[in-house]
This record gives C-alpha cells, sequence and structure tokens, in this order.
C-alpha cells in the first residue's frame, strides 16, 4: 500500500475514533465528556449513577454503534455496485434498491405486523433484492451505452416503489404511524439487540464482498478480457445482487431509507485507491462510517434540544454534492445519453 493510502486509512480511522467519542459525549441529558470518560474509567461515583447509566448503554452507545455499522454497509454496497456497473453514480439510494427494501417493509408492516428488528430485516431484504433485480435488469436490458441510464431507470423505480408503498400506508393507519418517522432516515430509535442482529449478516456479507474483490477488479477491463482470464462475469454479477441486497437490508433495518452516504464514500475512495477494488473497499468502509457519524452528531447538535432526522441533514449535503460530481469533467459523458 503507498505512503499516501496509508496515511488516508491511518487518518481516517483516527477520524472515526474521535468522532466515536464525540459522539458518546453528545445527545439526551446533560452529561459531557468528563462523565463519559469518569464512567468508562470506572469512577465509582459516575459508575453507580443509573440516570447516566441508561443514556450511556441505552441510548448513545446503541446509536453510535449503529451509525458505524450502517455508514460502512451502505459505503460497501455502493463500492460493488459502481464496480459491477461501472457506474460512478450507482448507489442504493439512487437505483431504487433502498425504495424496494422501503416497499417490503411496508408490506410486512400492513399485513403481518412485524414490529422486531428480524422482522424489519427479512421484509427489507425482500424488498430490497426485488429492487436489485428489477433496476439491474431494466439495465441490462437497456444497454451499457451511457451509465446514466442505470441511474434514469432507479429514479423511475423509486416513483414506482414510492406510489405502491404510499398507496398501502393510506389505508392502514396503525403502520402509517409506526412507519412515518422511520421513514426520515434517523439512527434515534437504534438499540443493541437491532445491531447485534444485523452484524452477523453484515460480517457475512463482507467476506463475501471481499472474495468478489479481485474478479471485479479483472473486470473492469471489460466482460470478454475479464471471461478469457477464467471470471465467470455472471456469477460475480450475482453475488453482487446478493452482497449489495444483504448489505442494503442491514442498513434500512436499523436507520430507515439513509441515502447518499453509500455515493460520497464509494467515491471517496475511489479517488483514493482507482484500480484494487479490495482497497477501495476498505477505504469506502471507513469513509462510510465516518460520514454517517458525523452527520449523526450534527443532527443531535443542530437543534438541540431537538434533533433532526439524520436521512435529511445527508440528503440537504448530499444532493449538491451529487450535482458537483456529475458536472466535473470526468463525468461529462454520463449526460450523452444514447
Amino acid at each position: 500500500m503507498p505512503v499516501t493510502q496509508r496515511w488516508f486509512l491511518t487518518v481516517g480511522l483516527v477520524a472515526v475514533a474521535l468522532l466515536f467519542a464525540l459522539s458518546m459525549a453528545t445527545g439526551a441529558g446533560v452529561y459531557g465528556a468528563p462523565e463519559v470518560a469518569g464512567f468508562y474509567l470506572g469512577d465509582p461515583t459516575l459508575t453507580a449513577d443509573p440516570k447516566l447509566a441508561m443514556i450511556l448503554e441505552t441510548l448513545r452507545l446503541p446509536r453510535t454503534l449503529a451509525a458505524l455499522v450502517v455508514g460502512a454497509c451502505l459505503a460497501v454496497a455502493a463500492t460493488l455496485l459502481q464496480s459491477a456497473t461501472r457506474n460512478p453514480l450507482a448507489e442504493p439510494g439512487l437505483l431504487g434498491i433502498n425504495s424496494g427494501a422501503v416497499f417490503g417493509l411496508v408490506l410486512g408492516l400492513t399485513y403481518f405486523g412485524i414490529e422486531s428488528t428480524s422482522g424489519y430485516l427479512v421484509w427489507s431484504g425482500a424488498g430490497a433484492l426485488l429492487g436489485n433485480v428489477v433496476v439491474l435488469g431494466l439495465g441490462l436490458m437497456l444497454g451499457p451505452s451511457s451509465p446514466l441510464k442505470l441511474v434514469l431507470v432507479g429514479v423511475a423505480m423509486n416513483a414506482v416503489f414510492g406510489g405502491m408503498y404510499s398507496f398501502l400506508l393510506i389505508s392502514n393507519r396503525v403502520a402509517l404511524d409506526q412507519f412515518r418517522f422511520w421513514n426520515l432516515g434517523s439512527l434515534a430509535g437504534a438499540d443493541l439487540v437491532a445491531v447485534q442482529t444485523v452484524l452477523p449478516l453484515a460480517l457475512v456479507s463482507t467476506v463475501l464482498a471481499l472474495v468478489l474483490c479481485q474478479r471485479l477488479t479483472l473486470m473492469q477491463m471489460g466482460d470478454q478480457q475479464a471471461r478469457a482470464l477464467g471470471v465467470s462475469t455472471s456469477r460475480v454479477r450475482f453475488g453482487v445482487l446478493i452482497g449489495s441486497t444483504l448489505f442494503t437490508a442491514c442498513a434500512i433495518a436499523i436507520a430507515g431509507p439513509v441515502g447518499f452516504v453509500g455515493f460520497l464514500a464509494a467515491y471517496c475512495g475511489r479517488m483514493v485507491e482507482p484500480v484494487a477494488l479490495i482497497r477501495q473497499v476498505v477505504f469506502s468502509a471507513v469513509m462510510g462510517a465516518l460520514f454517517l457519524l458525523a452527520a449523526d452528531i450534527l443532527a443531535r447538535w443542530l437543534v438541540q434540544p431537538f434533533e433532526l432526522p439524520v436521512g435529511t441533514l445527508l440528503a440537504l449535503v448530499g444532493a449538491p454534492a451529487l450535482i458537483a460530481v456529475v458536472l466535473r469533467g470526468a463525468f461529462r459523458s454520463l449526460l450523452s445519453v444514447k
């Protein structure tokens, strides 16, 4: 690994550690960094405070861990999708995968009354798989002449899935009330049970992503060259389909449809390492965790004593960033739809 990349990774990990500490010292209650540090260092006065223990172990720690897991999952999912489709704009939110996951979740809420994280995971996973299959399938039917076509298909499917789950929610007031806050994208409701439920699946997905990295790197030369080197491109893309679906389901089951994190993190990872995909995955995962952790801290701090949904804050930052990236010279070819 080149020196500049080692520095980037080191600085990123240090920034994540600092933001982790800041997240633990920010949020509900009047307790700041001194009390948090004293609690975890074993100060008997602070460890005996039940309110402090409840705030740290029930509120702040779960949402901080959730930010790390969700950010990394969305970042790796976007990196896999961008590599498999050779589309620098691909990410779960833009390609309609998030909307498909939301549609699956609304089906579960409306007809089966799901309430647990495992139920959210199953139904959002099924919806994400549906969105993935539909969008990537339609994208292949339209041909590879322009990466922007895949994004346009994703925008269309966002509208279709959005219309369908809105129709379902109109007829079910209980599901609407349960869904309304979750749909904004927030880590406020995260708990340790939710994180523990999705973590094994996220780890399995990470192993799958790492296994695919070498073959996906070869596929950047083109499908024909990759096949000549013994790569089964259809199997690799199927693996990407499964991996990106699982990552998206893990993220949405905890935080709802959070957008733009994957796109921004994958873009940064590709700028640092444009070729070796395994390094892109590592850099993107670090940046995804960093971005979502920073956004969650800002969401708690900007409008105290209230807080913004982190999905809203990311949309305000991510949409201008997406426009800026598209308008850069390296991406002007995306605008020439054939």
